[in-house]
């Protein structure tokens, strides 16, 4: 399986990076439908892979904001 999920890995940062860049919302979805129909292996490993990119994300900013408030609350200047 190592291959698939590599290959699904790659495949939604891919996807994610085009999402970002064009807002397109719809992109994962249309994605998962196409290699829904044709490999349900690869579709769990990308939907996987894109939800695991996305907790991510959203963890590190949650990390991030209390980061700069911590650093605020010190007096600090959290971007020097």
């Amino acid at each position: 399986m190592d291959y698939i999920d590599s290959l699904a890995e790659k495949l939604a940062r891919d996807v994610l990076l085009v999402q970002k860049e064009t807002n397109d919302l719809t992109l994962v979805q249309e994605i998962a439908a196409v290699l829904e129909a044709s490999s349900s292996k690869m579709h769990e490993a990308f939907m996987t892979a894109v939800r695991v990119y996305d907790s991510e994300v959203r963890a590190r900013q949650v990390l991030d904001a209390k980061i700069a408030a911590a650093a605020k609350a010190a007096g600090l200047d959290p971007d020097a």
